[in-house]
């Protein structure tokens, strides 16, 4: 009896193997652009919810001459700050807010940030920041953050 040889009837371990290493370098390319962009897109909402923090503040300001350092004063849930910002189900920010007692011959100020949280930490533009003036900023010296 003969045995009969079929070609093309699967794929070589070479032909395996290559494939293998192309989807390697895809992935050693791809996911670092994806974890980038994961903490960029994080930082909208840390600037989002300074943004809105600071506008609670000056509708507080309107009605009682002073900023509030009570989250609950400004409609945040808690008794204290630091605040947590969620992004669905998870927090990478918390909010933090300094509004010090002004001496009779100054105006009342307030400084608010936005600190990273967890793997948010790795981002490079750090720590937000936001004053009563509307000065914006970030702990490091990255430019684009804002």
């Amino acid at each position: 009896m003969r045995m009969q040889r079929f070609g093309g009837a699967g794929f070589t371990l070479i032909e395996l193997m290559v494939t293998v290493a192309i989807v390697a370098i895809l992935s050693a390319i791809a996911y670092p652009a994806y974890s980038q962009y994961i903490l960029k897109s994080r930082r909208t909402d840390a600037k989002n919810a300074l943004l809105d923090l600071a506008a609670r503040q000056e509708r507080f300001y309107s009605l009682n001459n002073r900023y509030s350092t009570v989250p609950s004063a400004l409609g945040y849930a808690g008794a204290a700050f630091p605040v947590n910002v969620q992004t669905g189900n998870a927090a990478y920010y918390q909010l933090t807010v300094s509004a010090p007692t002004p001496a009779a011959a100054t105006l009342p100020t307030f400084a608010a940030s936005a600190v990273p949280l967890g793997n948010q930490a790795k981002d490079t533009c750090g720590t937000y920041t936001l004053t009563h003036l509307g000065v914006q900023g970030n702990s490091t010296s990255e430019s684009g953050c804002w």
